[in-house]
């Protein structure tokens, strides 16, 4: 089971998530063609179906949009969020001004095939390490202003989240590295700046990198692009009280011989594909008789 909509989107996503519909719907500007034909008190009572086998997600965006709009409105989900459902399945039925309706309309379908897009890919990688142990990660490769709506997605598809922010997990990449001299360094800089400490990630890309963070007593370890003699050596590296995480150009036919790299299998695989290159799933809106 996946965190549920409200549960899963803290006071700070919500409010980013209201500004992204706002932003969307001030993007249409005014709808003036259903301005020119339709009277303020028409109605319309409208249907969305899946015209694809997918997972729905996102269905929560109709009661947020038509709230934006400050327009009475009626909604229903005919589907569970986060089922999955046959081609031409309907899963919502909305009643609402027909103005409103219509500007409604492809806001709400953008974040509905675009969410459930990325749920569908996530499940596919999430096959793939069927049995495996390893868990499936997401990245910070998200849509500016799209992260926590996507990240649902992502755990809505079976996958786990990374940090949503800076500020859940240290990450020491490259460039922080080099800047502070060593990741010892820069471990034991953080430890002494932040009481309590957050945990600490370290991006290593050598053995070597690899020996120094396990000592500087990271909480994980990504190895980074690491082909797989190296990636197989660097992961017998990390002892189990530490995690282990592998990243770089994984691939939904490569995903699983990396999870089986052994003896020491990672804990977890990331994966930018899931937010910044899922195909979005195909849905529309119909009118119906009321």
């Amino acid at each position: 089971m996946f965190t549920p909509w409200a549960a899963f989107f803290s006071p700070e996503g919500e409010r980013l998530l209201q500004e992204c519909i706002d932003l969307a719907l001030v993007e249409d500007g005014p709808e003036l063609t259903a301005l020119g034909l339709f009277p303020p008190e028409a109605r319309m009572h409208a249907a969305i179906r899946a015209k694809e086998d997918t997972l729905v997600v996102g269905l929560p965006v109709i009661g947020a949009v038509f709230k934006a709009l400050d327009v009475p409105f009626r909604w229903q989900a005919s589907a569970r969020e986060g089922s999955h459902v046959p081609s031409m399945t309907e899963v919502a039925r909305i009643t609402a001004p027909a103005v409103a309706m219509l500007k409604a309309e492809r806001v709400i379908l953008n974040f509905i095939t675009h969410l459930s897009g990325i749920a569908n890919l996530t499940a596919r990688y999430v096959r793939e390490l069927d049995g495996t142990g390893v868990r499936l990660l997401d990245t910070r490769k998200t849509t500016p202003g799209l992260r926590w709506p996507e990240k649902y997605a992502v755990q809505a598809g079976g996958g786990v989240n990374h940090r949503k922010n800076l500020a859940e997990m240290l990450m020491l990449k490259d460039n922080h590295i080099d800047a502070a001299g060593s990741i010892t360094a820069a471990v034991a800089r953080l430890r002494a700046r932040y009481r309590p400490c957050p945990p600490v990630e370290v991006e290593c890309r050598t053995l070597e990198h690899v020996r120094e963070a396990v000592a500087a007593g990271a909480e994980r370890i990504m190895m980074d692009n690491m082909e797989a003699p190296r990636l197989s050596q660097a992961l017998a590296l990390v002892p189990p009280d530490i995690e282990a995480e592998v990243s770089g150009g994984v691939r939904l036919e490569t995903i699983r011989a990396i999870a089986l790299t052994g003896p020491r299998r990672p804990d977890f695989i990331s994966v930018g594909r899931l937010t910044h290159s899922a195909v979005a799933a195909d849905f529309s809106m119909t009118l119906i008789p009321a």
